[in-house]
Parts: C-alpha cells; structure tokens; sequence
C-alpha cells in the first residue's frame, strides 16, 4: 500500500509541477436574477473542473478574476448555465435563471427542493463540487455532519454502515429521497446507506430540510428529510475520471461520461465506479461497485422522457457489537493500545485457517425511474415518475440449538448479555474461535448444534408519483398530484454453513407451530426434521404493502412575501403470507388499512434586502409500520396488533435569515411533539435469552434551536459555522408486552415469572411491562453540535480547507435488565458520554494538462487522532457511569485520501 501510495503522490505531483504556468486572468463581471428579474443572492459562479470560484453578493453581482474559457452558473431550484469567456475584462451584464419547475424542467424532482428566502423551512444545500473536495474516505452522510441538528456516525464500522439522525429522530423517521422518489423501507422507515453508498460520484446536489419540510409527497417526514438530486439532462458534455488511495488498503476508480444535449434532443450520462478495501475497522473488507445511466428525451417543446437507472451492488464485513470500556481495556493488552480502536470481535479463522466472521452483509437494491414532464401550456404542467426498485441480498444470522435451558444461538454473540466481551469462544490472541464450533458440532450425535444461516430481505417495490402544476394567477400557484406505491418483501433465513456437521434441527422454532394453521406440525417428528444446506428455518413469509395517496398545495407569492397551506391524506394497507408457521390453507393473513394524513402551513417574508423571516406548522397522523405496530410478532405471526393507532406529530418553527455581500446568518427555533409512537427494546430473560418489549403510546418532547452562517470578508477566505441546542425527551410512561427471542409471546406465571408461550399474543398469560421513562432524556445522538470551517485560496487554482466538529449532552440509548413481568420499571437517567470533538483537513489543486483539466485532493479525518465516544448504550437499572455502559462505539483515528480527477 505504501509503495503504490508513494508512487502515486509522486507521479501526481510531477505532472501538477509541470502543468503548473503561469496565465494572464480576466476581469468577469456579471449580475444574476431569478425570472422575475429579482437578484439571487449566494448564487454560486465556478470554473468547471476547478477549485476557481464566487458568489453573488446581495444585489446578485459578482467579479470573477481568471484565464478560463467557460464558466458555470449554479443556483439550487434553477436551471444551471454556462458562458463563454472572450478578451482580457468580460462584462456578462445581466443573466436570467429559470427554475426548474418550468420549461420541461422535472417537477418531481424540483418540488422537493426549497429556495432561500421563499421557502419557510431550514434548509442546507451541498452541491456536487462540495461533495467531491470534502468527502474523501468518509461515509455518504458524512459530508452533512456540519448541518445543524445532524448526527451521523458509523456505528460498527462496516462499510456503508453509517446512520444519521436529525433532531434527536432515528434514521427510519428522516425521509431520504432520491430525485424525489422516497427510499425509506415501507416495512420499518429504514434506510441502509450501503445501498447508496457510490451514489456520491453522480450526485448533483444533496439538501436537507429540518422538521416536516416542503416535500410534495403523500407519506411526510418527522426528523427532517434528504434529497439527492442525481445527474440528468442538464449534465454538461464531456467525462471524468478518478483514482484514489487511502488508509488501509482503501482504492476507488470511477469514470463518467455525458454527451450533453444534442440537436436532436437526446442526452446520454454514463457511471461506473468501484471501491474496495481492507476497513478502517479489523476484519471489515469491502468490495463495492456503482453503476449510473440517464437516457433523456427532449422530444419537443411541451414533453420531455427520462429514464435513470441506478445500482450500488455491495459485500462487506462487519462489527455488529460494541464492548464496554473495562473490555477495550483488556484488549487492548492483547492487541495493542491503538488497535483496540479497531478491535473486531467476531473477526476470527476455523481450523482450515479460513477468516470467518458471524456479520456479513451483501446488497443490491436498484432503482430504475422513468420521468415524463408535460408542458401543457405556459401556466401548466405534469409531471410524472413512474419507478421500481429490486431489492436482492441479505446478512448473516447464526443460529444454535436449545441444549437445555441454553440457546446457543447466543453464543454467536459477540457479547454477553450484561455488553461485556464473550469469552466463550474467544482464542488467546483475542479472535473468535470458530475452529471450536467446528469441533462441536463434528463431535456432536445430534447435528451440528451451531450453524450459520444467511437472513434474507429481498424486495419488489414500484411506485408512481404524479404531480400537476397550475399558476392560478400571477401570485398563486396550485400542485396537487398523486403517490402511489406497492411493495412486496421476501424473508428468510436459509441455512448456508453447517459447520462441520451433518444437518441441523430447527425444533426450538418448530416446536412453536400450530397444527391447526400448519398440518405438518400434527407429525410429532416434523420438529425433528434433519435440514441442510438450502433449507429455512426460523422464518419464511413475505410482507405485502400498498399504500395509495393524494396531496394538494396552494402557495401564494406577491413581493416580498410567500405562503402556503399544504395536506395530503394516504391509505395503507398491509397483509403477509408465511410458508413456514401456516399451510397453503392458512398462508395469507387478514389485510389491514390505516389511514393518514398531514396538514402544513407557513410564510416567508423578505423584510428587506438583507433580512427575512418565516414560520411553519403542521401536523402528522401517520399509519403504523408493519413491524411491531401492525404485526406484533411479523416473523412468524399473523396475528396484529387488536388496538393499533396512528402515530400522531405536532411541530412548530420559526426561522430569521440575514444576508450581506459577504455575510449570511440563518437561525431558527423548532418546538415538536410525537405522540403514540411505537417503540421496540430488548431486554436480557432469566433463561439466557434475549427478549423484546413492544412499547405503544410513547410521547416525545423535541425541541431546540439552530445557527448557521457563512463570512467571506475577501474572495481568497471563507469562514463558516454552526451551533445547534437541542432539549429531547420522553415524554410519557408507557406500556409493553413481552416476546422472547424466537418472537413468541412470553408467557408468565402469578409471580411474574416467563416460563415459556402465552396462549396468545395480548392474552392474560401474555407477559407486560411498565416503564417509567418521562422525564428521561432521549439518547443515541448529540444534542449540542457546532461546527467551525476555513477555507483559503492562496494561489491560483489551490484551496485549503479545516474544519472542526463538536458534539456534546449526548447520552447513551438505555437497554432493559433482566426483568419480572407485570410490573413497573423505573427508567433511570442514561449516561452522558463525554464531549466529542475532531478536526478535518482538505485540499485541493486544480490545473491544466494541454487541454485537459485535472484536480487533485487530499483529505485527512480526525487529524488529530483522537478517539471519542459516539455511540454507546447503559441498563436502565444501573447506576449513570462510564463503568456500567456498553456497546461502545469510539470514533474512527486519523484517516486519509489522496485522489486525482481529470475532466475532459
């Protein structure tokens, strides 16, 4: 690694040091408006290929010195365009923007975007430029953790394993978008970032909008959203490529290429990248691929097709457990005081001395979308996306027989129950011995007692949204438009390593199905079946979903002042289908339908020139998810949830902006209720077993406020900053009931005890608690973040970035203790992890090759290598210290990447 890396720096320096003359620069000058002939302000002026750039100040001018050729004009919600440059001072005088919501421009994708001083949310915009010098090494979401009121992390590590939260709400309830079309898992609200993680070499620009946002869709968002705006008929002729190096073994190399508009109409952009690596982490390879193509249409003045097609097929390794500190201590006697960091706990070899490892993740989730936009005349429009996604792949899941009161699939764990490292399996050198399960189970009489199954989550999903734009009059517009969706999705888990053994018997899960919904249970020895290689066991259904909705807004725009009143109401239904726990007679389950609704509002009002405000209220009635809110035991039951109800959001926001030539301040307060959530936690059963609580009726408090701003006192210096302070928590008691590790039922005894499987599911042997949790501070993301950045450009063509993060009052997630059933707990306060902070360095060169231009960056992470804490987890019944949290998640230490692009 180290000798291609010194190869490659010198390689890249020698061409940069003989590329690098001497040009005389141009004077440009010009004056940026919207199509209404007002300025835009911030409107951002770049070379392309380069670091060179400006900005307009507040009456939209701008001065641009350089020896360039071309340049391009860029503001978020508006159509993108270049200028040729001629002579020694160019005057461009004034140049007229159009949005995108106009002129074939993709309504979809546009209506989810919101502008600066018109649209009444908070709002951060990076664009493609952004990405590219500040990224690096980093995870996809990464390049939003100086956004106020995000919290990214990597959580184990892996690849593509990062999460992020906005406003103290976890990722399944922050809508991430794809050129408009929603991505959340309609199983949970989920998202995997792994599926997405090479989407950043074909990103146009990425947005986020806090709280309930501007989106036109049916389904809305809680914490806040994310729209990636992908490539598309505005790509610019030409191609890239890139190589690039890092820590660890890390390589990337991607290529793209575009034909841009031709005079017949048609535009063609192409991307293949790839990504592999050895991981940060101990033990987490990776391989990943991306592939983009856009095929667009112009096909006349009033219809425009485009078809996007996207994938990022991926494998990697992971760390799904954390340890506790007294753990990372130890270990670190073993593998040294710095690895400690990366320690891996179920990174290990068999006796062949083959790696093995109990977390492995592989995915390809596609999405093909065809767009059509209809100008049906001046003041109308339709457009529509009609999309699908396929969803292929899946992770690891050991599992183990019930060897008396003992269920060896926890011994796969990494951990033990109370978070401290499970040394059960565990060789001298620290690494997990899977040479002793094999020897297990070769020595066993009855099977292997341990295997490996792989749990599948395959998908089918296809959706169309549809949105018709009419401007009613000069200052009121109407959308209104459809969401449709339909999802299908394949669960799992098929046995794929027996380990040395000979089958396997599934007789823990066998056991628990009924002959009445299962015929084949009435043979006594069915739970007895010998299974190999291929077979399923634990669970074998497909969850069926479709969700059907409408929306409408009417937005008002005279002057210095917008407003708009906006709702949507959408049905949801769900049903599944399980080969496993019921026969072909009893397979499909009742079909259950929910509706929901939003209703927003709000108004911005320019002030003046330099300062406006807003304001925005609205209010969620959100269908509950299939999992643990419709099906109480989805796995493997078909029995739902007897009195689910909607979970229901209140949010308020006001904002304030001020914007000079060379200074731009935002600021806002936000004050959010959510009401009857549901909640899922796991707690430790006497027997050995883990067990979950499915809580319902949960409040939550979220509120806070939020700064940024952005300070260019010269054209060579820019200083930016955020400070966000944020006040989460819960905000009721609530109640759950019980179901042990296979998702059955717990059942109790009169002292409370669990002593195998209720009756049935909310029945009066069906276990419950209480938890006492009001009052109690909503952990797993740092309250208090700021950010501080400065970048300098020098010299001609080179810019140098450093920026700060700090996270601080962020406590850990609370986990339940072994628990009595039919009682009350006591939810104590978590613990609050000490602050966290790390400095990012980034750089960038950019020059010519005869006519080519080529770039090269470099970015350092964590510079200083300091390992804070990120994640973490405590028992509710445990006192609030460092000694009693587990499943500690530290920082990454110094990373690094080099890599160098050139446009042609």
């Amino acid at each position: 690694m180290k000798k291609h890396l010194l190869h490659f720096l010198m390689t890249a320096s020698l061409t940069a040091f003989c590329a690098s003359t001497a040009f005389a620069q141009s004077l440009i000058s010009g004056k940026i408006v919207d199509e209404n002939g007002e300025p835009l302000i911030g409107a951002s002026i770049i070379v392309p290929g380069t670091s060179q750039g400006t900005s307009t100040d507040i009456d939209g001018n701008f001065t641009l010195k350089t020896d360039a050729k071309e340049i391009q004009i860029n503001y978020i919600g508006y159509v993108s365009v270049s200028k040729q440059l001629k002579g020694s001072k160019t005057v461009l005088g004034t140049i007229q923007l159009d949005p995108d919501a106009v002129a074939l421009q993709d309504v979809v994708i546009s209506q989810s975007i919101a502008v600066q001083r018109k649209t009444p949310v908070a709002l951060s915009t990076v664009n493609a430029e952004h990405i590219s010098y500040k990224l690096g090494g980093q995870e996809f979401p990464e390049i939003l953790k100086s956004t106020p009121g995000v919290y990214v992390t990597k959580s184990g590590g892996g690849y593509g394993d990062s999460k992020i939260n906005m406003r103290g709400f976890k990722p399944e309830n922050v809508a991430v978008m794809i050129n408009g079309v929603p991505v959340n898992g309609m199983e949970n609200g989920k998202v995997y970032w792994s599926n997405w993680a090479g989407l950043s070499d074909v990103t146009r620009s990425m947005q986020t909008q806090r709280g309930m946002g501007a989106q036109k869709v049916a389904s809305p968002s809680v914490g806040g959203s994310i729209n990636v705006v992908t490539n598309s008929i505005d790509a610019k002729r030409g191609g890239t490529f890139s190589f690039g190096v890092g820590n660890d073994n890390a390589y990337n190399l991607s290529f793209s290429l575009s034909t841009g508009l031709n005079e017949k109409g048609w535009a063609l952009s192409i991307l293949g990248a790839k990504r592999w690596g050895d991981g940060y982490i101990q033990g987490t390879e990776y391989e990943g691929y991306n592939w983009f193509v856009n095929i667009s249409k112009r096909i006349n003045v009033h219809h425009q097709l485009s078809l996007t097609a996207f994938g990022a097929p991926q494998k990697h390794a992971q760390r799904s457990n954390g340890l506790t500190i007294d753990d990372y201590t130890k270990i670190g006697h073993i593998v040294g005081e710095k690895m400690k960091y990366r320690y891996n706990p179920s990174y290990g070899r068999d006796k062949y001395g083959r790696v093995r490892t109990t977390n492995f993740n592989e995915y390809h989730k596609p999405q093909i979308s065809l767009n059509h936009q209809w100008q049906i005349n001046e003041k109308s429009s339709l457009s529509s996306a009609l999309y699908m996604s396929i969803g292929r792949g899946g992770g690891y899941s050991g599992d183990g027989i019930k060897d008396g009161s003992a269920d060896l699939r926890y011994d796969w764990f990494s951990t033990a129950q109370d978070g401290s490292l499970n040394w059960k399996y565990r060789n001298p050198d620290g690494t997990f011995n899977y040479a002793a399960i094999q020897e297990l189970n070769a020595a066993s009489d009855r099977g292997s007692k341990m295997i490996m199954a792989k749990s599948s989550n395959s998908h089918m999903w296809y959706g169309l949204l549809s949105t018709y734009t009419n401007q009613i009059s000069k200052s009121l517009e109407l959308s209104a438009g459809i969401d449709v969706r339909y999802y299908i999705g394949e669960h799992n888990n098929e046995i794929i390593d027996l380990y040395d053994g000979q089958y396997y018997m599934d007789n823990k899960n066998r056991k628990n199905v009924n002959p009445l919904n299962n015929a084949a249970a009435a043979d006594p020895n069915w739970k007895y079946q010998h299974l190999t290689v291929g077979d399923k066991i634990y669970r074998d259904y497909d969850s069926h979903i479709h969700s059907e909705g409408v929306f409408a807004q009417l937005e008002w725009s005279h002057k210095d002042l917008t407003a708009f009143v906006s709702g949507s109401i959408s049905n949801t239904g769900y049903w599944r289908y399980d080969r496993m726990y019921y026969d072909a007679a009893h397979a499909e389950s009742e079909h259950k339908n929910y509706l929901g609704g939003v209703v927003k509002a709000g108004m911005n009002y320019n002030i003046n020139e330099k300062n406006n405000v807003f304001f925005n209220a609205g209010y969620i009635s959100r269908a509950p998810f299939l999992e643990n809110g419709v099906f109480l035991s989805c796995s493997n039951s078909h029995k739902t949830n007897p009195n689910p109800i909607n979970e229901h959001v209140a949010s308020v926001e006001l904002g304030y902006g001020f914007k000079t030539s060379n200074f731009v301040l935002n600021l806002n307060g936000y004050y959010t209720m959510w009401m009857d959530k549901a909640v899922v936690k796991t707690f430790n059963m006497e027997n050995g077993n883990y067990g979950t609580v499915n809580l319902s009726g949960v409040d939550a408090r979220h509120m806070g406020i939020e700064m940024d701003f952005r300070y260019t006192p010269t054209r060579w210096l820019d200083i930016t900053g955020m400070l966000s302070v944020g006040d989460w928590q819960w905000d009721s008691n609530s109640k759950g009931y019980i179901y042990d590790s296979e998702g059955q039922p717990a059942k109790v005894d009169n002292k409370g005890n669990i002593i195998g499987v209720a009756s049935e599911i909310m029945g009066e042997d069906h276990g419950w608690v209480e938890l006492a949790q009001k009052g109690v501070k909503v952990g797993g993301s740092a309250q208090i973040t700021s950010a501080l950045g400065v970048t300098v450009r020098p010299m001609k063509g080179f810019r140098f970035s450093a920026d700060w993060n700090v996270y601080a009052n962020n406590y850990t997630d609370y986990k339940l203790p072994k628990l009595a059933a039919n009682k009350t707990i006591v939810v104590n306060q978590p613990y609050k992890l000490p602050w966290g902070h790390q400095m990012d360095l980034s750089a960038s060169y950019s020059f010519k090759i005869g006519n080519i231009r080529a770039t090269l960056y470099g970015n350092v992470n964590n510079v200083y290598d300091y390992h804070y804490i990120m994640d973490a987890s405590n028992m509710t019944d445990l006192n609030s210290t460092w000694q009693n949290i587990s499943n500690v998640f530290y920082a990454f230490g110094r990373t690094y990447t080099v890599r160098f692009k050139i446009n042609f």
